[in-house]
């Protein structure tokens, strides 16, 4: 199966102090056409619950229904590459205004314009 940007996905997620991992939810950011099918990869964003510990440019997820969380999360600019194969199901899709803000924060991590 493939993912598109913007869908909210859960993956296998390691503990970087342990050899076991947690499935988490994560958000696609790159594109299925260009990227995701011929690479089988798909590049991809934390997100995560914790608030106690923020990073620059971190965003709230506004509409939680469409995204298919249950309760309050961030997308949190930790990036990774993951094997396609890994990904465990799709949760939701990011809503319109979710994506802008997304769009503006990765704008200003990668100084596009």
């Amino acid at each position: 199966m493939t993912y598109s940007c913007y869908d909210i996905v859960k993956v296998p997620f390691p503990f970087t102090d342990r050899q076991s991992s947690k499935n988490r939810p994560a958000l696609v950011l790159s594109v299925d056409k260009t990227f995701n099918s011929p690479i089988g990869h798909s590049v991809m964003s934390m997100i995560t619950s914790a608030k106690h510990s923020g990073w620059p440019l971190d965003t709230q997820i506004e509409n939680l229904m469409a995204a298919g969380l249950p309760s309050p999360f961030i997308i949190r600019l930790k990036l990774f590459t993951l094997d396609n194969r890994l990904i465990l199901a799709k949760l939701g899709q990011f809503a319109s205004a979710d994506q802008i803000a997304v769009e503006q924060r990765l704008k200003t991590l990668f100084c596009l314009s």
